[in-house]
C-alpha cells in the first residue's frame, strides 16, 4: 500500500460531553469538536504528558477544541469553567487515543 492511500486531509468530529454532572449543571449535552488527524507534534505532546506537565496537556489540548466550522473555541481570552474543560480534556485525550 503506498502512502499516498492513507493520506488525507483532517476531519471535524463532534464530541458530547453528555455525563450526569454535565446534563445536571446546563440541562443538556454540550459538543465540541475536533479535527481526527493531529500533527504530529501535538501527538508527541499529548504522548509525554505526565503530572508534572500537565498544564502543557491543557494548553494543546486547547488549540483543539472547536466550534462546528473548525475555528477555534478557547482564544482572545476565552475559557471554559474549570469542571467542564478537565472533562473536555479527558474526552480529547480518550477520543485521539483510540
Amino acid at each position: 500500500m503506498r502512502l499516498t492511500q492513507l493520506a488525507a486531509k483532517p476531519k471535524l468530529i463532534k464530541i458530547e460531553l453528555s455525563d450526569e454532572d454535565i446534563i445536571k449543571e446546563y440541562g443538556e449535552a454540550l459538543e465540541f469538536w475536533i479535527y481526527d488527524r493531529q500533527s504530529m507534534a501535538k501527538f508527541v505532546k499529548l504522548a509525554n504528558v505526565s503530572e508534572e506537565n500537565y498544564g502543557s496537556l491543557v494548553e494543546t489540548v486547547e488549540s483543539m477544541i472547536l466550534d462546528e466550522d473548525g475555528k477555534e473555541i478557547l482564544k482572545d481570552g476565552v475559557l471554559l469553567p474549570i469542571p467542564v474543560m478537565s472533562k473536555v480534556v479527558a474526552r480529547v485525550v480518550e477520543t485521539l487515543g483510540k
